[in-house]
């Protein structure tokens, strides 16, 4: 899009001229067709202004229609050409900005004046056009108004998202506005001046120098002069836009666009706001400031089209007339419409008015016809007192006198109040609503206010939003699913979520899609495109990309889909659901909030996100789910601009996450750890930890509180100052695990085995202020929900009747050490360092030939060892979790550390295989070999939990990819230098071992000083066994060296090695240090994180470590697929509330919530941006009580003026009368007693 004029800079687009080719086809000029002599000019010009040679010579040769025609009109005596001057104007010594022209005739279509201004220049649909009309006379403009226009018009304009239309040319009003524009934008921040448009419509033939805008083929951009005078000229002016040179074939003659701009304002007026059509009309308000007569027909034009005026009294010309009109000539003398005498006294009045106003114009009558039409339409008109009133509030004055004219055109159940708050929220205007219409004087009911939410919600208002929230609107009733579905269908196709919500639809109704990227041509496509229906079914599909299987999907449940994963069943069953109707749609969506704040996260609309999610339950999910969602898009979002407010965003709602569970942290330790593990019936049964990982919410996880938690379950009923010693021992000798080497949690006799002692009052409060950590918590949970509830949902969804047993001591305490996560990890850590003994004893001491002489015992237990590692490898990618086996297939290769596993596996594999035979034996060993290297590298993330090494291990891995970069420069010089070294020290080599080791691997070597300068260097002896002969070298014999430009050789290895080991090393030292020092401020973020990652790994596995895991995985599949045992051990990262429960803890988040929120706002208010923020507002309200005390200081001194002259008047009469005689009195004259 073409957004010059919008975003104030000076770019221009380099495909304009492509995309305005059509304008010479479409858009015309006007030209005059017939010499019809001005009586004035002795022959010499046309009375179209055009000289007589500037005529074709077919209308000077037009004799006979000359002389019949007394008055020249556009209409019959000029015709339409190709218009010859568009495109882009620069204003050369002015301004950078580029601004849009065309010249075209009067009577162009509005529809497609109104296309290429919204359409081919980019300039935003307004919600107001402000229409100032001052004529081209000069008179001086007074000071208030400039005051008006400055502080009054502009400021108005930006804050309503208006269009400013006024003349465009340098002087009169015309020029105060664009001086106006120019201070707002020098003045205004960058936001703001997207918001101020200003459209200059002139007359052709009265534009100055309009010879440099033309060109046949367009200007790109064409350079105008404009002269620096302070003086009032015909030039454009610079602070404007864009311009429309209406053309009606006249030459230096005025009102020729006021035809023009009646028709077009009166087009607008009939055009929608916002996007998808909008809640109302653009509202059209033209304002007088003064005028000539001519400019009465254009009152009279639009008075009749029901266009408002505001005029601005004070000024002279026709602003005084029809003020003074208006003010004084009674309503009441033309009420009677059957009444000649009124209407003939009414007639004189308004005769006198206008002789007194306009004493030149020669034709009155049709100045006193227009006048009377005019003060006919007179509900239409609006006074504005600039001197009495001030610009302050000048919006406000608009706001009241477009109200004030839609009353009269209401019907009887449309209420004012309505109207003004359609004007409102167009103009976004909610200090407006807030002061006018919602004080508690008018009772909204929640029904009045649902299409203006679905108004604001579509065309991004939150604070209307929030207003209408506050006062009255239900958001239950009012959020349905078919509210929702139209809410999606009212997305912007310029965005992402538009994007791939169409690959969905297209997908669902059998369309090709080229996948989730997007270019502007597919932009520009989509934008032509009807309005695409989505439904829920897309929604939930795209929620399913980008959320993954963290929960279950959105809305499939509503729409009858739920438990169905095939696609094609989904779109049968969906055709089922809409052939037997769409009763869905009428459904309230029990989570409002949850569904609109993602509704503005896909949307990435920041203000509506954060107020939907302060308003939604379960605050901290909700935040890492926005956190969540914003990354996804990101990656798939290709506009840089763009990428980065999702990525902000998405870090702005985990500092949320983040802060909230921060307060919660401290206001409870047990019910923070709770809520990090419910489950979620809002987000699909997540929880925070699940959510949080998905997320890669990092800074999250370094919460203390998070990682108090992890450490809990890290160490299950052990105590965590337990050394490592101790667990090492107690492995290998289990049974001092039923000594005191180990010190366990210990438990309360009341919690052990006796619910019915929990103290009266807490039988709810310790269902959530309390942690389960190990499996006795869990079995104490279990015992005391017995109480309330003898059955109890199994995590299979099945029904058992809760049957808490007592274990013994040695199993209780047996349990209790071999299933805490630390003890899996000690026990694996320890198996697999003698493991890698074992690998490193068969490769070089026991690695025996193909059978029959090989393998060995060892190698053969090596192979089963191996078999095990792969068996637990399998379990944990195609066993845990619910993903499909799709979704485990595509996720497993995305982590590093299962890549390296993979590559461990196939490397044994094809080693194994290779050395059962003779012929591939040494491949198969050196195959082993490398993998022994990926067996010990997989150490690096075994040692990731390590408070110490995880830190370092995460810079090692950062550093890796400055390798790679550093890799890429020095291969591109390390082959630079070496094919040019070989060339010049062997004139002939056909061996291409030689080679290689000569272009790569020695100049690799030079670097490590390894220089071979008897080779090298001819002034060297070089003792080596060569030939000359062509023949004997391909025979593989050593050529020798070519001494010629030997000199060159030695400065190319100069001048490489000062290349390689000065500047690439020192580089490479240079990105490690920038690393590190990046890293360092956040290793220990990043390890917390990754911590979490292995001890969820470790607390999934079996106690036992490879070999001995095959037991483990035998007792597994007894226990899970013959006796239908569920694991008890997911209880410890997601557990269930009952609804009871869950609403209390949602409460006490909702308060944490809260309290966060008041501290937040709290210090946002004393900060120092918020404190000059509340001193200017208090500033300016001193100032504007300072000009009403100005004003009424004004108002009495001309009262006292009157006065005195009243008192000079009276004592003259007095001594006049008492001259003459004329008046007899016995008493005596009064005296004036002073106080």
């Amino acid at each position: 899009m073409i957004d010059n004029a919008v975003d104030g800079g000076g770019r221009r687009s380099d495909g304009m001229s492509k995309d305005l080719s059509w304008f010479p086809k479409d858009i015309k000029k006007r030209v005059c067709t017939t010499f019809v002599e001005d009586s004035f000019s002795n022959g010499l010009l046309c009375q179209c202004g055009g000289a007589r040679d500037s005529h074709a010579s077919a209308s000077l040769s037009d004799y006979f229609s000359a002389a019949i025609v007394s008055h020249w009109d556009s209409a019959q005596h000029s015709s339409e050409a190709p218009t010859d001057a568009f495109g882009e104007v620069e204003f050369a010594g002015a301004s950078k900005r580029y601004s849009h022209f065309l010249r075209l005739s009067w009577d162009t279509p509005p529809a497609t004046v109104y296309s290429i201004l919204t359409d081919n220049w980019g300039l935003p649909t307004p919600n107001l056009v402000l229409s100032v009309e001052g004529g081209v006379g000069r008179s001086k403009i007074k000071s208030w108004v400039r005051e008006v226009l400055r502080h009054g018009l502009v400021r108005a304009a930006q804050s309503t998202g208006a269009w400013i239309v006024a003349g465009g040319l340098r002087e009169g009003v015309g020029r105060c506005l664009g001086e106006a524009v120019r201070d707002h934008f020098t003045a205004a921040s960058s936001d703001s001046l997207a918001k101020v448009v200003t459209i200059g419509i002139a007359p052709w033939g009265l534009v100055s120098h309009r010879e440099q805008l033309i060109n046949l083929e367009g200007s790109f951009p064409a350079v105008y002069y404009v002269p620096n005078t302070s003086r009032d000229s015909f030039c454009l002016d610079n602070n404007y836009q864009a311009f429309l040179l209406v053309d009606n074939g006249t030459v230096g003659r005025t009102g020729g666009e006021t035809v023009f701009k009646a028709r077009l304002e009166d087009y607008i007026s009939h055009q929608r706001t916002g996007k998808k059509g909008g809640s109302m009309d653009i509202p059209v308000l033209c304002m007088l400031v003064s005028g000539e007569s001519y400019m009465l027909e254009r009152l009279n034009f639009s008075l009749k089209n029901s266009i408002p005026w505001l005029v601005l009294a004070g000024q002279v010309g026709l602003a005084d007339l029809v003020n003074d009109i208006l003010e004084n000539v009674p309503a009441s003398e033309s009420e009677g419409k059957g009444n000649v005498a009124n209407k003939t006294d009414l007639r004189s009045r308004l005769a006198e008015k206008v002789i007194e106003t306009l004493p030149a114009d020669p034709d009155t009558d049709k100045l006193v016809e227009k006048a009377l039409s005019i003060y006919q339409r007179r509900g239409l008109i609006s006074i504005y007192h600039g001197e009495q009133e001030g610009p302050d509030d000048f919006d406000t004055v608009l706001l009241k006198a477009l109200v004030g004219v839609s009353k009269q055109r209401l019907s009887g159940d449309t209420s004012p109040s309505t109207e003004e708050l359609k004007l409102a929220l167009t103009w976004n205007r909610v200090d407006i609503a807030r002061s006018e219409l919602f004080t508690g004087d008018i009772q909204w009911k929640s029904d009045d206010l649902e299409d203006f939410m679905t108004d604001a919600l579509v065309n991004n208002k939150p604070q209307f939003v929030h207003l209408f929230i506050e006062n009255g609107l239900n958001i239950l009733d009012y959020l349905t699913f078919g509210q929702l579905e139209e809410l999606y269908r009212s997305i912007s196709d310029s965005s992402l979520a538009y994007t791939l919500l169409v690959r969905h639809l297209n997908d669902r109704q059998g369309a090709p899609y080229t996948g989730f990227t997007y270019s502007s041509t597919d932009l520009l496509n989509h934008s032509s495109s009807p309005i695409k229906e989505f439904t829920l079914y897309e929604v939930s599909q795209l929620l399913e990309d980008l959320l993954g299987d963290v929960c279950e999907p959105f809305y499939r449940k509503i729409l009858g889909l739920q438990g169905i994963t095939s696609t094609r069943k989904m779109v049968k069953r969906l055709t089922k659901v809409w052939k037997e109707g769409t009763a869905y749609r009428n459904h309230r969506c029990p989570h409002p909030w949850a569904a609109l704040f993602i509704w503005a996260v896909l949307q990435n609309r920041r203000e509506m996100a954060i107020y939907f999610w302060e308003m939604t339950t379960e605050s901290v999910l909700s935040a890492l789910s926005g956190c969540k969602l914003l990354r996804e898009l990101s990656k798939l979002e290709r506009e840089t601009e763009t990428k980065y407010s999702m990525k902000e965003l998405a870090r702005k709602f985990e500092n949320y996450a983040h802060d909230v569970f921060s307060q919660c942290y401290q206001s409870s330790e047990s019910r923070s750890f709770v809520l990090l593990r419910k489950k979620s019936a809002i987000w699909g049964g997540a929880t925070c930890l699940k959510m949080a990982m998905e997320a890669d919410a990092r800074y999250f996880f370094s919460h203390d509180g998070v990682q108090s938690l992890l450490s809990q379950i890290w160490w299950g009923d052990m105590n965590r100052s337990t050394e490592v010693w101790k667990l090492i021992l107690t492995l290998f000798i289990p049974p001092l695990c039923y000594t005191n080497l180990i010190s366990f949690r210990e438990v309360e006799e009341a919690e052990e085995g006796k619910p019915d002692e929990i103290p009266q009052g807490k039988d709810i409060e310790w269902l959530y202020a309390e942690t389960v950590f190990s499996f006795r918590d869990l079995k104490r949970m279990q015992e005391k929900s017995e109480d309330s509830s003898p059955i109890r949902p199994t995590t299979k969804g099945r029904l058992d009747r809760a049957t808490p047993q007592k274990r013994p001591f040695l199993v209780q305490r047996w349990r209790q050490f071999w299933y805490a996560p630390v003890t899996a990890f000690v026990g694996n850590v320890l198996m697999y360092f003698l493991f890698l003994v074992l690998f490193a004893y068969v490769l070089l001491l026991d690695f025996k030939p193909p059978p029959p002489t090989g393998p060995s015992t060892p190698e053969l237990g090596l192979y089963f060892w191996v078999f095990t590692i792969v068996c637990e490898e399998i379990r944990e990618t195609l066993f845990i979790g619910s993903m499909t086996l799709r979704q485990r297939i595509r996720l497993y290769p995305q982590d590093v550390w299962h890549k390296c596993d993979l590559i461990a596996i196939i490397l044994f594999l094809i080693g194994m295989c290779c050395r059962m035979f003779r012929s591939t034996f040494m491949l198969g060993r050196a195959a082993l070999c490398l993998d022994y290297m990926a067996f010990t590298i997989r150490l690096l993330h075994i040692f990731a939990i390590h408070k110490h090494l995880g830190p370092k291990i995460i810079i090692v891995g950062k550093m890796m990819k400055d390798v790679f970069f550093f890799l890429f420069f020095l291969g591109v010089w390390l082959m630079a230098y070496g094919v040019a070294n070989q060339a010049l020290m062997y004139t002939y080599d056909t061996s291409a071992d030689r080679i290689l080791r000569r272009v790569f691997y020695r100049p690799y070597l030079h670097i490590f000083g390894q220089i071979p300068v008897e080779e090298i260097d001819s002034g060297y002896v070089w003792n080596a066994d060569c030939t000359d002969n062509t023949t004997l070298v391909d025979e593989g014999m050593e050529p020798c060296r070519n001494p010629h430009h030997n000199w060159l050789v030695v400065i190319l290895l100069v001048v490489y090695l000062l290349v390689t080991n000065i500047l690439l090393m020192n580089l490479l030292i240079a990105m490690f240090s920038h690393t590190f020092s990046k890293v360092q401020e956040r290793s220990d973020t990043h390890w917390k994180f990754q911590r979490f990652n292995v001890i969820v790994e470790y607390h999934s596995r079996p106690c036992l470590a490879p070999p001995f895991i095959v037991i483990s995985h035998i007792h597994l599949i007894i226990k899970r697929n013959i006796r239908k045992i569920p694991s008890e051990k997911i209880h410890q990262f997601a557990v269930e509330l009952t609804e009871k429960i869950n609403n209390r803890l949602l409460t006490w988040e909702s308060i944490q919530k809260e309290t966060f929120l008041s501290a937040a706002s709290k210090k946002q208010r004393g900060s120092d941006g918020e404190r000059l923020k509340r001193m200017s507002i208090k500033v300016d309200s001193v100032l504007k009580q300072t000009a009403e005390i100005r004003d009424v200081d004004r108002r009495l001194q001309a009262l006292e003026t009157e006065m005195e002259f009243c008192s000079s008047t009276l004592v003259w009469m007095a001594e006049a009368l008492s001259q003459s005689g004329l008046l007899k009195t016995n008493k005596p004259p009064p005296t004036h007693k002073v106080r």
